[in-house]
């Protein structure tokens, strides 16, 4: 633990996760014609808790959520060694002309949401696409692609590693910028 860095605690996360929910509530109204998207397999957890906090603060909200993968539309899944094992979509609504807020834990290169955007389109044309990150590592871009909505922004270099741990999968909530002991 020598070599990490606590970026955000639980409470930390709860903070960021309500303040995202009133950004979207300013720029969404009451989601009339709004849909979110969890991005496999780790933005699901981030966008579950943005859905369970908006059912809070608008308790008669109905937001369509689902979650998709974008395993088979990455560039890089015949160049590796092991093969890819995709993780499930679910969406049982149509996107076409919606406004979809697409989420994910850690924006890093951008090669995820480029993905996830091709796999979206497989459900409709939408009229706008947000983004929505947990984590934004801003220097570490390959594609020109930027969140509108950030809980924190993280400097790092390319050795280090942003980790977000969740209860439900690690047994605790937290991120944690761990740096590589490999040298």
């Amino acid at each position: 633990m020598k070599n990490n860095r606590l970026i955000l605690n639980q409470t930390q996360i709860d903070l960021t996760i309500q303040r995202l929910c009133y950004q979207l509530i300013e720029n969404h109204d009451f989601f009339q014609n709004s849909v979110i998207l969890g991005l496999q397999p780790r933005g699901v957890f981030v966008a579950e808790r943005i859905v369970a906090q908006l059912k809070t603060i608008f308790p008669e909200i109905n937001i369509p959520y689902g979650t998709l993968d974008a395993t088979f539309f990455r560039d890089d899944f015949r160049r590796r060694s092991n093969p890819l094992i995709p993780n499930k979509t679910k969406i049982e609504f149509i996107i076409e002309n919606k406004k979809v807020i697409l989420i994910d834990d850690v924006l890093y290169t951008g090669r995820t949401i480029r993905a996830g955007l091709d796999a979206m389109l497989a459900y409709g044309r939408p009229d706008l696409v947000e983004l929505l990150v947990l984590i934004d590592r801003r220097y570490s871009r390959h594609l020109p692609i930027e969140p509108n909505y950030v809980g924190v922004t993280v400097d790092s270099v390319t050795s280090e590693r942003v980790e977000v741990n969740w209860e439900n999968a690690e047994g605790k909530n937290q991120v944690i910028l761990k740096a590589n002991t490999k040298i």
